[in-house]
């Protein structure tokens, strides 16, 4: 059986499967981090999730009682995110817009939202220097006063010569999803590293295989850090975590682990 040539964004429904399972632990982190750090009084929070995706954080936090903006690139994943989203009252404002450019609906714009937040290295998307500060500075004009912006991402290591390989198997109902996915070393001076997905998806008895390549933008902690400062200097970072996504855990914005989680507060 060949492999299909997919955007695994046009096929919602499979990865929202592969993802689903840390969306209790994700949402329960952001909780965490707004009572540890934001304003938690609040009585409604306010949160914007760029590159939202299928919805599923946006659902997810909107079903604790805050008020929920996202926006995404992807056709596909918003149609999806709506349905999720159809029951929920409020409704979620969701709309298709980029990372680098997106402009606030009128009613939210002049900084508003509590929180604000980019989890699992969707920021590495923006494969330019430009790119990247644009959006960081959009996200921080987009939060009120004390508000926080939280960002994961994947560091990469400039040593590593190797291929770094992940496998999660999801099944749901009758259907089965096999996700691989492969990150080739990091080209510092392109400061760009490759990557592949393999979806082997068994549905209801019929099963497809379907590929997606991709090139991420890569970050050490220094140049990380470089752009946060250049970027958004009034931004204090005021925690770093892992991904295990434990408030007690806490780190530094150092190279000594991969997946890093930083936590930024508006003066």
């Amino acid at each position: 059986m060949s492999w299909r040539q997919t955007d695994w964004y046009d096929t919602p429904r499979y990865y929202d499967l592969i993802f689903d399972a840390d969306t209790e632990r994700e949402v329960a982190f952001l909780e965490g981090i707004w009572q540890r750090h934001g304003h938690a009084a609040t009585s409604t929070p306010c949160v914007l999730e760029p590159a939202c995706g299928s919805g599923r954080l946006i659902a997810a936090m909107a079903g604790r009682g805050w008020k929920t903006v996202g926006f995404d690139a992807s056709a596909a994943m918003l149609d999806f995110a709506r349905q999720r989203c159809a029951s929920l009252t409020p409704a979620p404002l969701l709309w298709q817009d980029r990372m680098e450019s997106f402009v606030l609906p009128k009613s939210w714009r002049g900084g508003g939202f509590h929180l604000a937040h980019c989890l699992v290295s969707t920021f590495k998307y923006l494969q330019t220097e430009t790119q990247a500060q644009d959006c960081l500075r959009r996200l921080r004009d987009a939060l009120r006063p004390g508000g926080l912006l939280i960002l994961g991402l994947h560091l990469s290591d400039y040593q590593r010569t190797r291929c770094e390989h992940e496998r999660w198997v999801v099944r749901q109902d009758q259907v089965e999803v096999v996700c691989n996915t492969r990150t080739w070393p990091a080209d510092r001076r392109r400061r760009l590293e490759a990557l592949r997905n393999r979806l082997r998806v068994t549905d209801h008895g019929r099963t497809h295989q379907q590929e997606t390549r991709w090139h991420f933008r890569t970050y050490n902690a220094a140049q990380l850090r470089r752009t946060l400062q250049t970027a958004v200097p009034d931004l204090r970072l005021v925690a770093c975590h892992n991904f295990h996504y434990d408030l007690e855990d806490t780190r530094q914005l150092d190279d000594a682990y991969a997946d890093i989680i930083v936590v930024l507060k508006k003066s």
